[in-house]
């Protein structure tokens, strides 16, 4: 089977509800391909991505900044220090667009950083733009 037609394991760590359905909403209505998990904050992103049996189960990251507890920063900062995950590809999905947090993503290791737009079908744009770039053009490590 092509890789681009297996499925795709997405950690979104989002803690706006809205965001979080407008994302499941997307996903679930053009491909069957991904499977999300949400997760609120940075502590609880952390034990889904370092799980004590060290198995990898997500292909891909879509990390809020902003987000509480431990912020995305700092989830982005762990991930991308650990020989075990820093192949993880982290897209920052964040309403923030001052130049300081995104040239901080990228010195920490972000692979893209998207702001969040505010018009639903621009949002749907982005998602498609994602969608096609990262599940149907890059090739994700298993």
């Amino acid at each position: 089977m092509s890789e681009r037609f297996t499925k795709v394991n997405i950690l979104s760590v989002e803690d706006n509800l809205g965001d979080q359905a407008l994302i499941r909403s997307y996903f679930d209505s053009r491909t069957k391909r991904v499977h999300l998990t949400f997760v609120q904050d940075g502590e609880e992103a952390l034990k889904r991505l370092f799980k004590p049996n060290g198995k990898i189960d997500f292909d891909l990251v879509l990390l809020d900044l902003n987000i509480p507890g431990k912020d995305g920063r700092d989830v982005l900062k762990d991930l991308k220090e650990s020989e075990k995950m820093k192949h993880i590809p982290v897209i920052v999905f964040s309403s923030s667009s001052i130049d300081e947090d995104i040239i901080r993503s990228y010195s920490l290791g972000a692979n893209c950083y998207i702001v969040k737009p505010n018009d639903l079908s621009e949002f749907e744009n982005v998602m498609g733009q994602i969608e096609k770039f990262w599940l149907d053009t890059v090739s994700l490590a298993s």
